[in-house]
């Protein structure tokens, strides 16, 4: 039989961190109606207050030096602070609630991409991190989208607006104030290139100590078994203490740099103002037209200095985002066929193994399997015997998808894996791990997770199958119970029959078990046991063996080392014959 592997797709290269924050554009363009009811309420609000000066100087020049028109330039200046007031909170408004929309789009669809990333990918990465990824560095685009970018237009509007109203007020000030203008930018800008890298530093550390904490309560049972509590503290306690520290530098410098910007700013306008003084004093100006110039000058200074600020927090973010999109340009290793191959309906259950090669990432200089062959019949009980490292859940791992043979093929009812998409391999196989997983829902939710269209009565059936009936309707809340995090209200042997009826009611033609009872006590066993021959009739299975009751059942044993196949056969041949076999079953699986 003739396998053809298909070419692995070439991996995308990742972004630098300031190009990085493009890609939160296409995100703000899905809120098109926001955006726009943003880009409206900023330029009404800006008119507004570009129209506060003028209104302050007909009330300084007029309104005090004609009572007849004291009422109407007093009315003029609250109907524009008015407008101010309703405009402003328009744009505040529709840009927050486009920042949560924009953050929540981004999330969603980071949370779905990680989830179709291949095994590979998470063997290398802490989950911690990708959690730290997905909540701390999204929060922190949050602001980005919801103010940073906000105050960056209408700062933008309000230095170009106020230029032109200065010179329109006073040339000969107006040509000062913009001459003093880049000397008190420059040092904010050099100073905001150096705050980008303590930025990315303080996310890699919070994203460490979130790691720790994620890896820590995890193995909470471990860890108070060992009375490793305050070992774990000092632990989280330092990484903590580093991650403070690394902001501290990050505040500190920040600091720095707004006290720079305030002295600069406020240092020029004085300057301003008194130029103008003396120009009141001569009569070359009216005390309006100074307190116009003035205000626009605090509107063009304070605008200058926020930009300043924008800069630092677009420097802050792009770390985030620089983050975020080394994720979103990981690209599964594992994929579906770029043109549709042949469809696999039910499955016959036939499997193959030819001449596969396999080496782990992690672990490049040993092979995993090394020239493995086997081939199991529809409906056949296969064991995989073998010491640790022999590859015995390599070959599970192989024939879910997981990974895919570096040589070789890996094919059900003669289609190779290769050729068909992931998700289609795994809906003909049922799987059951040693440890399984259950999730902090309740019991129905849990077993439903098989088929997620299944009824009630369905689920029920499953787990009177699975011996797990008469421990779930003893519970207070019966199959509604909540299960806690990891199934911790459940014993070993009864998240095992969970595991079971979740496996019965997905009711694939292969399942995979990883012995499901080498952790159990006899009672356990017995009814995990009985629970396992109604799973497995019909169905072609393949079962990592660790204790002899399995192996007996099998039809056929495989005995593995070293990734490859040194003999197989019934429990009695193998006997007979000697070698790795007999020693295992010696040790191993006769108690």
């Amino acid at each position: 039989m003739a396998f053809r592997s298909p070419r692995a797709p070439d991996a995308g290269q990742a972004k630098a961190p300031v190009t990085a924050l493009k890609m939160l554009w296409p995100f703000v363009m899905r809120q098109r109606g926001l955006f726009a009811a943003w880009l409206i309420a900023l330029a009404l609000s800006s008119v507004a207050t570009l129209s506060l000066p003028v209104a302050v100087r007909g009330m300084i020049d007029q309104g005090f030096a004609d009572p007849a028109r004291i009422d109407a330039t007093f009315a003029v200046l609250l109907l524009v602070a008015v407008a101010l007031a309703l405009f402003t909170a328009a744009r505040f408004f529709f840009v927050s609630l486009l920042g949560e929309r924009v953050v929540a789009d981004l999330r969603t669809r980071l949370y779905a991409h990680l989830l179709d990333l291949d095994q590979a990918f998470f063997e290398r990465n802490r989950s911690g991190d990708l959690v730290s990824r997905l909540s701390a560095d999204t929060e922190l685009l949050r602001s980005v989208v919801g103010s940073t970018m906000s105050v960056a237009l209408r700062s933008t509007v309000m230095v170009l607006g106020s230029m032109a109203m200065l010179v329109v007020t006073s040339p000969r000030l107006a040509a000062f104030t913009l001459i003093g203008i880049p000397l008190f930018v420059l040092p904010l800008v050099l100073g905001g290139r150096r705050l980008e890298k303590i930025s990315r530093q303080s996310q890699d550390r919070i994203a460490d100590a979130n790691a720790l904490a994620n890896e820590t309560l995890g193995a909470i049972r471990t860890v108070q078994a060992h009375a490793r509590e305050p070992y774990e503290r000092d632990r989280f306690g330092g990484a903590v203490a580093v991650s403070v520290a690394t902001a501290r530098r990050r505040i500190g410098l920040q600091a720095i740099i707004t006290a720079v910007a305030i002295t600069l700013i406020f240092g020029a306008v004085t300057a301003v103002l008194w130029s103008g003084a003396h120009d009141v004093i001569s009569g070359d100006m009216t005390a309006g037209t100074l307190g116009q110039f003035v205000l626009y000058a605090l509107f063009g200074a304070g605008s200058v200095g926020a930009l300043a600020e924008v800069w630092n927090e677009l420097q802050r973010a792009a770390g985030g985002m620089g983050r975020i999109s080394e994720l979103l340009v990981e690209t599964p290793g594992i994929r579906g066929p770029s043109q549709p191959g042949t469809a696999l309906a039910k499955a016959r259950g036939s499997l193959a193994f030819e001449d596969v090669t396999f080496h782990y990432p992690t672990r490049p200089d040993s092979p995993a399997l090394d020239g493995f062959t086997l081939h199991v019949a529809p409906g056949e009980t296969v064991a995989l015997v073998g010491p640790s490292g022999a590859g015995k859940s390599t070959v599970l791992s192989l024939l879910l998808r997981f990974h895919d043979p570096e040589q070789g093929a890996v094919a059900i009812d003669g289609i190779d894996l290769r050729s068909l998409p992931p998700d289609e391999v795994r809906a003909q196989i049922a799987l059951v791990a040693q440890q399984p997983t259950i999730f902090a829902t309740t019991a129905r939710d849990n077993i439903r997770y098989g088929r997620l269209d299944a009824s009630d009565a369905e689920v029920e059936a499953a787990a009177r199958a699975a011996e797990a009936h008469a421990f779930l309707a003893a519970l207070p809340e019966g199959y509604d119970a909540q299960l806690g995090e990891r199934g911790a209200r459940l014993s070993g042997g009864q998240q095992q029959r969970i595991a079971i009826a979740r496996a019965l009611l997905r009711d694939a033609p292969i399942l995979l078990l990883d012995e499901a009872t080498s952790a159990l006590d006899a009672q356990s066993e017995h009814a995990v046991q009985q629970a396992l021959a109604r799973l497995m009739e019909g169905r072609t299975t393949l079962v990592i063996a660790h204790r002899l009751a399995t192996v007996l059942k099998a039809d056929r044993i495989v005995v593995m080392d070293a990734g490859r196949i040194i003999a197989q056969g019934t429990h009695a041949e193998l006997i007979a014959q000697g070698g790795l076999y007999a020693e295992l079953a010696r040790l191993q699986f006769i108690d």
